[in-house]
């Protein structure tokens, strides 16, 4: 079936709220990764791109959504219009089909160079902000996923056989978060916070 609706749908972590990308826009699938926009590792856009076919539109919330950088974006877009799949991004109101003017794909090159500027100068932010925090001795680091008890939970299950998936389903972490607890599993010491 062709000329559908597909919305893809990307979040930073595991908690965070869906719901609202693409709230109300009528849709035949989407596709959801929880993954942060500068992990490679995307397995649901993967499925996207393997399903969307000639006619269909792509519909993402907006432009960071979608892609890691400016180059990225660029891939993404001209790959899936020069397939004949149109994309449309809400946020921003654009919409590329391959028969773009030059006109759209300098918004294209403009708006995806000011989200990855942003996305920037937020991890530049976010770095003073912690090298602040540990001058004034205040600074943590983040808080461990799994307590000392879990953990030992953790090691049971998967030296009984138990599916490393399963284990981290149950645990409610992602099963990159299991792995690198596993790694130090014989250790068993929870992997370091970054302080």
């Amino acid at each position: 079936m062709s000329n559908q609706r597909i919305g893809y749908v990307r979040v930073s972590s595991v908690d965070q709220n869906t719901d609202r990308q693409l709230d109300g826009i009528p849709l035949a699938r989407v596709f959801t990764d929880k993954a942060s926009g500068k992990d490679t590792h995307r397995p649901e856009l993967d499925r996207l791109l393997a399903f969307v076919r000639e006619g269909d539109t792509v519909v993402v919330h907006s432009l960071d959504r979608l892609a890691r950088n400016l180059d990225d974006l660029r891939r993404l877009v001209s790959g899936m219009t020069q397939r004949g799949v149109r994309i449309e991004f809400v946020k921003e109101s654009l919409t590329f089909t391959g028969e773009d003017s030059p006109m759209a794909n300098l918004m294209l090159s403009v708006m995806g160079a000011f989200a990855e500027f942003e996305r920037a100068l937020l991890r530049e932010r976010q770095r003073e902000g912690i090298a602040m925090a540990r001058e004034r001795g205040v600074y943590r680091g983040r808080k461990p996923s799994l307590t000392e008890k879990q953990i030992a939970a953790m090691k049971k299950r998967i030296e009984a056989g138990e599916s490393k998936a399963t284990v981290a389903r149950d645990l409610g972490v992602s099963r990159e978060t299991l792995y690198r607890y596993s790694k130090s599993i014989t250790h068993f010491v929870p992997p370091r916070d970054n302080k």
